[in-house]
């Protein structure tokens, strides 16, 4: 399941709105047949993908599936339960339920009437971390947002008169490129546009086609050619795409983090002392500091040398 999780998130960025899934399959005799991951714009499913590569090997086999297979046919093709019932599989390994009304048990269902014994549960938090945008979607009506910033030991991400390239290094800055290319969204605010007239692409060799699109937070400022632009953070709820990244500026990071809309952080921190810059963050309007605690879980940490990352996740009631 380990393997399918992470074959899953080879689409992420490029499924919706579909979920980006994984699916392993062995043969009878416990050999991986086929792997298969959802494809860009959706199609093929996963299961669909491993089950060509698996043919008759699939037959008597395990299918390690990191989300319900889907029980509705469409324009676009056949089930995937129906596709695994019609393979022959002898067993299937779930992580966890789809939340699709059209799914939502059936498909386990109806895997367990042809005689599959069907297992769930199993690393259903990575799956539904690996799933973060499709549940996000679903559960919150809006894109799972992620707020990256690259700021100095003291918290400035720039110079006083704004200067603010490059406060990271060259790995640091690459690791970022990747995470665009695991967006279908980015955002910057209008402050940010101005003053940098960002390109917001992937520049790393190989996904420069996964340049996700960009965006526009602003009340008064027209956004430029081919971008999309939103006048309050709650308007993410009309963009296309299930994964949205936040990069810029200090107003536009606080605007989001005042309405609770941010569900994870990229901290890039660069060793080194501004004293008297811009500061991060603009008022989030937080009132105590008891308030502050408690709304972050530490869940990555990693050097770029000379830079450091952490990963934050908003913890929320379930």
């Amino acid at each position: 399941m380990a393997a399918a999780i992470a074959l899953s998130q080879r689409g992420r960025g490029r499924t919706a709105p579909n979920p980006n899934v994984g699916c392993i399959l062995l043969d009878a005799h416990g050999h991986v047949a086929g792997r298969g991951w959802t494809q860009p714009g959706g199609r093929p499913h996963a299961e669909a993908m491993a089950l060509a590569q698996a043919g008759e090997r699939a037959r008597g086999g395990t299918a390690y599936v990191t989300l319900e297979p889907c029980a509705h046919d469409s324009t676009r093709g056949p089930s995937c339960a129906d596709l695994l019932i019609a393979a022959g599989i002898a067993r299937a390994v779930v992580a966890m339920a789809d939340p699709d009304p059209r799914t939502d048990g059936t498909g386990i269902a109806r895997l367990k009437r042809a005689g599959i014994a069907v297992e769930t549960g199993l690393l259903a938090d990575e799956a539904c971390a690996a799933m973060a945008g499709f549940l996000a979607r679903r559960a919150l009506c809006r894109p799972f947002v992620t707020l990256k910033i690259a700021l100095s030991l003291d918290g400035c991400i720039a110079l006083a008169d704004g200067t603010s390239r490059w406060i990271t290094g060259a790995t640091a800055r690459a690791h970022a490129h990747l995470e665009r290319a695991r967006h279908e969204l980015i955002l910057v605010g209008r402050g940010t546009l101005a003053a940098d007239r960002p390109r917001l692409d992937v520049r790393l060799a190989g996904l420069a086609d996964r340049a996700p699109q960009r965006c526009l937070l602003s009340r008064s400022a027209a956004a430029p050619e081919g971008w999309l632009a939103i006048q309050t953070p709650a308007d993410i709820a009309g963009l296309p795409g299930d994964h949205l990244l936040i990069e810029g500026g200090a107003r536009t990071a606080a605007s989001f983090l005042a309405e609770d809309m941010v569900d994870r952080l990229l901290l890039y921190r660069a060793p080194i002392l501004i004293g008297g810059g811009m500061a991060s963050l603009a008022d989030i309007g937080l009132r105590d500091l008891p308030g502050a605690h408690g709304r972050w879980r530490l869940v990555d940490a990693r050097s770029f040398a000379p830079d450091r990352l952490e990963v934050y996740e908003r913890t929320r009631a379930d």
